[in-house]
């Protein structure tokens, strides 16, 4: 039986692999959120490593405030790039592979065509320069690991944009959507279900993946596209707004495939 770590597993992919974790008999979890495993404090890190066998981690854990990382990127830094270092290494001294995700943010979405993971990174703002610095850090100290940068991510849990659209639309909120930005929304538990299968089937295509739900769309028609989902269509305004009101730089396009 394989014995895999879930870090952040209070976030929405971690709650998402923790739903579906029934299903995969042949796996045993440990699931620890940022209070019980704080990434950032090594002592904590290489203690539940020296005190556990694990096969593989699987790093749900992320400072993923886009806008608060803009003001205090130093926060940013500590969790995406020095936590997942301190990860790293605990990884390479108990010989377990590390499953991490990353994001599309780490492009500059100045590219008219989907970026491929063949693409240069060149992050923009503080959130995709502290991801791609703990890509950096995995690569310098890891063979065996699965890179998953993936894109607009949302679920039924946590905060997310489909969750925000849903609860101002019920409550009569007019929405002022940008349809200046284009990516792949993807829905969480697909990409739960993605991570999980690869360990189930013992797959060893290790490196860097892109994992989306594929369908390219702008933030407003993803706004519609959640309206009409869940019936909302008519009793809310949408209004289509140029002017995406943001601190931090956005990547325009951040199709990744």
């Amino acid at each position: 039986m394989k014995s895999v770590l879930v870090t952040g597993a209070n976030g929405q992919l971690g709650q998402c692999i923790r739903k579906i974790a029934p299903k995969y008999s042949h796996i045993e979890f440990l699931f620890k959120n940022s209070k019980e495993l704080d990434i950032t404090n090594i002592a904590m890190v290489n203690a539940l490593f020296e005190s556990n066998k694990f096969d593989y981690c699987i790093n749900c854990a992320a400072y993923t405030n886009v806008e608060q990382a803009e003001k205090t990127p130093a926060i940013a830094f500590q969790v995406n790039a020095d936590g997942v270092k301190n990860l790293a290494m605990a990884c390479k001294n108990n010989q377990v592979v590390l499953i991490h995700v990353s994001t599309d943010y780490v492009f500059d979405g100045e590219k008219n065509r989907p970026y491929t993971v063949e693409d240069t990174p060149n992050p923009i703002n503080e959130y995709g320069k502290s991801k791609l610095l703990g890509e950096e850090y995995i690569k310098q100290h890891l063979d065996s690991f699965k890179i998953i940068r993936t894109s607009w991510l949302y679920s039924e849990f946590g905060e997310n944009f489909y969750q925000t659209v849903l609860r101002r639309a019920k409550a009569g909120e007019h929405l002022h959507i940008t349809d200046e930005q284009i990516g792949c929304p993807t829905n969480a538990n697909n990409l739960a279900v993605h991570v999980l299968d690869f360990l189930e089937q013992n797959l060893t295509n290790y490196g860097i993946h892109h994992f989306t739900d594929g369908e390219v769309m702008t933030w407003y028609e993803f706004a519609e596209k959640i309206l009409s989902e869940n019936n909302l269509g008519k009793g809310v305004k949408l209004v289509k707004d140029k002017n995406y009101r943001t601190f931090a730089k956005r990547p325009v396009n951040g199709v990744i495939i």
